[in-house]
């Protein structure tokens, strides 16, 4: 494959001073070009944001600059279009699955996943999606989930496990991996329950790297899931598939976290911060510990705090 030589995309104003910032932090070269609200060069590439708001990035650096400054840092996401032509694995058919909740004290632990092709993939070319941990508004989570959900040949499937159902499960396998791979396991073989549904069906499905051992989830496979190729890397969400699955994921906990708050009558904050921990006393004061359970993953250290016990050492983590 030819490496990409140009690129173009368009810039907010926000963008475009942050791009602006970052080209001279690195000391490129300043250029006049013609209608041009600011334009730069290095030994590689040149870099051009027009008035009209359009960006356009040419030479042989333009790749690497896309890859390594404009997306991470700038756009904040991986867009589609050329990295497609780059690597055709990325239009595959595939599944991708994600979880949220599981550093949050209070709340469900949500696993989903999604299906999607490459008409799926060109849909979304201009929808943002992007790993939910880059997307602060809840309310902006519920858009792109609900866009995801409607998308004609899109399918998906998610698994909220409940606290009192998640406390159960950790009492019996003592292991937050274990219930992810449960979890994780129970999503892809319920896709694959609809794969008359897909077309074409998956080559593989995808998620995060949540144990050390791909083997932890492959054990917990049933028949189907272990049809498909299962693949296990850190940063998957990058993967457009896997995303889109963090996006669902973290809708299914935001509205069952509300669920509990409207139940209960009070704010149950995301996470596991001193405000956490205040909520967890004052839940307590007005429930009682028994109720905890039903509102909270009770294996975290908080739940200790909450009720006034004393909380065990911490034992020094050691790679096996």
């Amino acid at each position: 494959m030819k490496p990409l030589v140009i690129h173009t995309c368009k810039l907010t104003d926000e963008q475009a001073s942050a791009l602006d910032a970052a080209l001279r932090a690195r000391d490129w070269k300043p250029r006049t070009v013609p209608y041009a609200r600011f334009a730069y060069e290095s030994d590689k590439c040149n870099i051009v944001f027009y008035e009209s708001g359009k960006l356009v990035v040419q030479g042989k650096g333009t790749q690497e600059f896309v890859e390594f400054v404009l997306e991470p840092e700038i756009l904040k996401e991986v867009k589609l279009g050329y990295e497609t032509i780059l690597n055709p694995e990325l239009l595959k058919p595939r599944i991708g699955v994600d979880e949220s909740g599981k550093g949050d004290f209070f709340g469900p632990l949500c696993i989903a996943g999604v299906y999607i092709n490459e008409k799926i993939i060109t849909a979304w070319k201009d929808l943002g999606i992007r790993d939910s941990k880059n997307i602060s508004s809840d309310k902006k989570i519920a858009e792109l989930a609900d866009k995801i959900r409607k998308t004609p040949g899109c399918v998906v499937n998610a698994v909220a496990i409940g606290n009192e159902a998640y406390n159960r499960l950790y009492t019996k396998m003592k292991s937050v991996n274990t219930i992810l791979a449960w979890g994780h396991a129970r999503v892809i073989e319920n896709l694959l329950g609809q794969k008359h549904r897909m077309d074409p069906m998956p080559v593989r499905a995808i998620s995060d790297q949540f144990a050390a051992k791909k083997s932890v989830l492959e054990k917990a496979l049933m028949a189907a899931g272990r049809e498909i190729e299962f693949v296990q890397r850190h940063k998957a969400e990058e993967d457009l598939a896997v995303a889109a699955a963090s996006i669902l994921a973290r809708d299914e906990f935001v509205q069952g976290l509300a669920r509990l708050e409207k139940q209960f009558a009070m704010k149950l904050p995301k996470g596991a911060s001193a405000a956490v921990d205040a909520a967890a006393k004052e839940f307590v004061g007005k429930f009682g510990a028994s109720e905890l359970a039903k509102v909270s993953k009770v294996h975290f250290r908080t739940a200790l705090r909450a009720q006034g016990l004393p909380e065990p050492p911490k034992t020094e983590w050691r790679k096996n």
